[in-house]
């Protein structure tokens, strides 16, 4: 028996074509079984085949599958909460009420829809950029804010009065959690890709979802008549299904392992390596990046500011170009470091100038006394002082600094800052 050629399907068994003598028709075994494979085996690779992008695991990144099984596990939590919310907002607009007009129900929710779509047209210009830049936060936040708005509905039926307000309400949040949950998966499909393959894994995460929907449904419709008429029910199972949904939304957004620097990411390695020349890989940035909205006063950062944001005054622009021959420009006004960028400049350089303005934010702002001993090398009482030997600084370490995120794994030739889109060219020659 004569082996004449081997063949695998992505990372599947492998199959090897055999012959007994040369003019002998080839046969095709897998694993010494033949061409035949077991019902199990087949039943597995059907599964994969329908749920699992093409290629699986090489097509996607390695924090694919953990993502997504927390993430089913969210949805299907979702699904049966949602559906104890969809009974109660159909009881609150009449149904099973003869006194109810279909007039007065077609209103509540038309008004319901018309909040919402505004809400979502409002929320996407306001926060758009931010969707990209911090998917884990806004992600996280999607669901929270989905289940509160959930919550609204189940509880609204017992405000009559004010059923109309605490629904239209409701359907605002819901029209920001659609906008910021689709486009945070937008970006978390973009980090999952390794083959260009966006698309397939968009549409089996699809197909993923509506398999936990189904599952859902099929639930619900045992709950439902448990439930009818049996408020203390409904909230007993809504918050047991709420805290399963946010816990394993928790977990799907800390399970992700993404290599591209946000501003977060950036700062979290930044000051490690401040600390102890040490560069921490993707996989521990990640584990410490906050993935909750940060409401606490900091000393924050603007990108791709205007000129007059970093200099009023052609003595503020010379001194901003000061120790400077780089394509930015940094200042300290109105309690923010704001970044100004030339027309062309490259993503190294715009790490470089990220990197500047968090060692400067840093030191400005309250926790000072917690920054690497590097930093406080820069105090000065001038902000322009401060930023010039910023300047230094950067010229000291940044190479290195460079080197050492791309060997631990950093990708540097695209990034997740958040840059505004205003470009300066400067006719002042650094000095």
């Amino acid at each position: 028996m004569v082996v004449l050629a081997t063949e695998t399907y992505g990372s599947g068994e492998a199959w090897e074509y055999v012959a007994e003598d040369r003019g002998a028709e080839m046969e095709r075994r897998r694993d010494g079984c033949g061409d035949g494979a077991s019902l199990g085996n087949r039943v597995v690779g059907a599964f994969k085949s329908v749920f699992l992008p093409q290629g699986f695991p090489q097509s996607v990144s390695e924090d694919y599958l953990r993502y997504q099984f927390w993430d089913t596990v969210q949805a299907f939590s979702s699904s049966l909460s949602g559906t104890l919310a969809t009974q109660a907002s159909l009881r609150g607009v009449g149904v099973g009420n003869r006194e109810a007009t279909v007039a007065a129900a077609t209103v509540t929710w038309l008004l319901r829809d018309g909040t919402g779509m505004l809400g979502r047209i409002l929320f996407a210009w306001r926060k758009g950029t931010k969707l990209d830049s911090e998917a884990k936060k806004w992600r996280l936040f999607a669901d929270v804010l989905n289940d509160f708005a959930m919550f609204m509905e189940i509880v609204a039926p017992s405000f009559p009065t004010s059923f109309t307000l605490i629904v239209c309400t409701a359907g605002i949040f819901k029209s920001i959690v659609g906008v910021a949950g689709g486009a945070t998966r937008a970006a978390l499909t973009v980090h999952q890709a390794r083959r260009d393959n966006m698309a397939d894994i968009s549409a089996k995460d699809g197909s993923q979802e509506t398999l936990v929907n189904l599952a859902g449904l099929l639930i619900s419709l045992v709950l439902i008549p448990l439930v009818t008429d049996n408020p203390v029910l409904t909230l007993s199972l809504f918050f047991l299904f709420t805290m399963l949904h946010l816990f394993a939304n928790y977990k799907a957004v800390r399970s992700v392992v993404m290599e591209t620097f946000n501003e977060a990411r950036l700062s979290i390695v930044l000051h490690q390596y401040l600390r102890n020349e040490q560069i921490l890989g993707p996989a521990d940035a990640n584990r410490q990046e906050p993935v909750f909205l940060d409401f606490r006063k900091t000393v924050s950062i603007k990108l791709g500011v205007k000129l007059k944001d970093v200099a009023q005054s052609q003595e503020e622009l010379e001194l901003a170009l000061k120790n400077n021959n780089k394509p930015y420009l940094l200042g300290v006004k109105h309690g923010c470091v704001c970044v100004c960028l030339a027309p062309r400049v490259s993503v190294c350089d715009q790490i470089r100038a990220v990197c500047q303005a968090i060692c400067l934010s840093s030191l400005l702002s309250s926790a000072e006394n917690e920054a690497p001993e590097q930093l406080l090398k820069l105090k000065s009482p001038s902000h322009w002082d401060m930023v010039c030997n910023s300047h230094k600084l950067m010229d000291q370490m940044f190479e290195t600094f460079l080197k050492g995120v791309e060997s631990a794994g950093w990708q540097t030739h695209r990034t997740l800052l958040d840059w505004d889109e205003w470009r300066v060219q400067w006719k002042l020659k650094s000095i």
